[in-house]
């Protein structure tokens, strides 16, 4: 059985668009409390019931929201030099990936009203 799972991540972080009109708000720096969701699609394990441990799933995206994120200006980060959230999920996308073959999906918010989805 085929089941999709996620889980949700958050992070602080002040950014700014450089590509932007002057005049543009936001070229100004400003800052997001960002949403994270990361999508895994996989085979049901039929002796643990579940396609993966949402705590293993943790251990790969903690050190890259908390470490790598969390309380940082985007613009310094080498591959968000303009940090669209387009820009951002791709980012991490290609950050994941490697660690988890079941990336089916990054979703990011960065306000309660915007969103940006990646999937290959």
């Amino acid at each position: 059985m085929t089941t999709k799972i996620s889980k949700s991540y958050t992070f602080e972080a002040a950014h700014l668009l450089p590509n932007v009109p002057e005049g543009h708000k936001c070229k100004r720096l400003h800052g997001h409390s960002y949403q994270v969701w990361i999508e895994v699609t996989g085979e049901v394990d039929p002796a643990l019931g579940w396609v993966m441990d949402f705590g293993d799933l943790s251990k790969i995206m903690k050190p890259i929201i908390d470490g790598e994120l969390d309380h940082r200006y985007l613009n310094e980060i080498a591959g968000l030099e303009n940090p669209t959230a387009e820009n951002i999920v791709r980012w991490l996308w290609k950050r994941v990936k490697p660690m988890l073959p079941g990336l089916s999906k990054v979703r990011l918010s960065e306000t309660c009203t915007s969103a940006c989805e990646y999937s290959e």
